[in-house]
């Protein structure tokens, strides 16, 4: 496999990391960062992009989650969060499921197209705009098993607009699933190609912070 290849999984694959961070954060009752929420709304919406590179934008944007990355696949055990790691593979599972469902492909489509046409008046970290895409998660991935299943604070997990958050951010780590594949990653590429990942991971970590 080539290094352009690699690159492009470990894009994918901090992408996934980033929206499950950013996950458990809103339902932590965290402060997150607001640049890392768009990046992950951006990958939503840029279903058609010229390369991998450019489905989250700016590669500052996915510092978060090649962070995250670095932590769950990197030689310290104990700064490894098994939460997130299991959520990571089960998103990954659900859109291998998901991709052989093309009703639901044509559903997800389109709320996402209904959100972009909203995205033409709002930014896309609007509450309309993240209600949107929740409601496309709701009706579609959210049905498939095994669901997705998050723990956090009671008081917080009940406000609206937090789970609307929280729904749009797993919406948005289906998209970066769906990256992974496309890019050639598998569930076994975790553990035969880790170090590799790890590695390209770094390099993308170092170019995000002289760019900023």
């Amino acid at each position: 496999m080539s290094k352009l290849q690699i690159r492009n999984q470990a894009i994918a694959l901090a992408g996934l990391f980033q929206a499950v961070k950013l996950v458990q954060q809103v339902a932590g009752g965290q402060n997150r960062d607001a640049a890392a929420v768009k990046a992950c709304l951006t990958g939503v919406f840029n279903t058609e992009p010229a390369a991998a590179d450019s489905v989250f934008g700016e590669l500052p944007g996915l510092r978060l989650g090649l962070e995250t990355l670095l932590e769950q696949l990197g030689p310290e055990r104990a700064a490894r969060d098994m939460d997130i790691t299991r959520h990571a593979i089960t998103l990954l599972y659900l859109e291998r499921k998901l991709s052989r469902n093309r009703d639901m492909l044509d559903r997800i489509r389109a709320g996402i197209d209904r959100a972009r046409e909203q995205v033409a008046f709002f930014d896309m970290t609007h509450g309309a705009v993240i209600g949107g895409l929740a409601e496309c998660y709701r009706q579609t991935v959210s049905t498939l098993q095994p669901r997705v299943m998050i723990s956090g604070e009671p008081v917080i997990l009940e406000n609206p607009d937090n789970q609307n958050l929280i729904r749009a951010l797993l919406l948005a780590a289906i998209r970066a699933a769906v990256l992974w594949r496309q890019c050639g990653g598998r569930r076994l590429s975790l553990f035969l190609r880790r170090g590799a990942l790890v590695e390209a991971a770094s390099g993308l970590l170092e170019a995000s912070r002289s760019t900023s």
